[in-house]
């Protein structure tokens, strides 16, 4: 009988009782970690591929774009490279009429034809300006007139 009453005693039932609820426990933990690495083994492995999926086009499209803009440029040279031609096409066929040729040579060089008059008219406000430009050099030594001209010819046109 003592066999039975230890059986059915409390601290024998409750004792039964932990142990069965440790083995549950410790059956749901290693179910759940076999989920993990599993799930963990495939996202490494996924992101193992997006990685060497990247790495593997990275060059190749850097190196797409950069010939596509060096073929985006070489086409902006070729159409002005032809656009240049055209205006120098029709600048030869300008230059073999003498007509041009004399136009040119009147606005240009100022030169005349036989029996004309020419004409030079100054503007009275540049003629101002360069009189006082070119006042004083002459009483300076030519060395100080070279340095201003130097120094004339770096400063920026306004």
């Amino acid at each position: 009988m003592t066999g039975n009453r230890d059986r059915f005693s409390t601290a024998t039932r409750l004792r039964i009782i932990g142990e069965q609820t440790a083995a549950r426990v410790y059956r749901s933990q290693n179910r759940r970690q076999d989920r993990r690495s599993r799930l963990t083994g495939r996202a490494a492995f996924l992101a193992l591929v997006v990685c060497t999926m990247v790495v593997a086009l990275a060059y190749p499209m850097r190196q797409y774009v950069s010939q596509r803009n060096e073929i985006a440029d070489q086409e902006r040279v070729a159409r002005e490279a032809k656009q240049r031609v055209e205006e120098l096409r029709d600048e030869k066929a300008r230059l073999r009429d003498d007509a041009y040729i004399q136009r040119l040579a009147r606005e240009h060089l100022h030169y005349l034809m036989p029996g004309e008059t020419g004409y030079t008219v100054i503007d009275p406000e540049t003629a101002r300006e360069r009189r006082d430009e070119n006042r004083g050099a002459a009483d300076r030594p030519w060395y100080s007139n070279v340095l201003d001209g130097v120094d004339t010819a770096d400063r920026p046109k306004n």
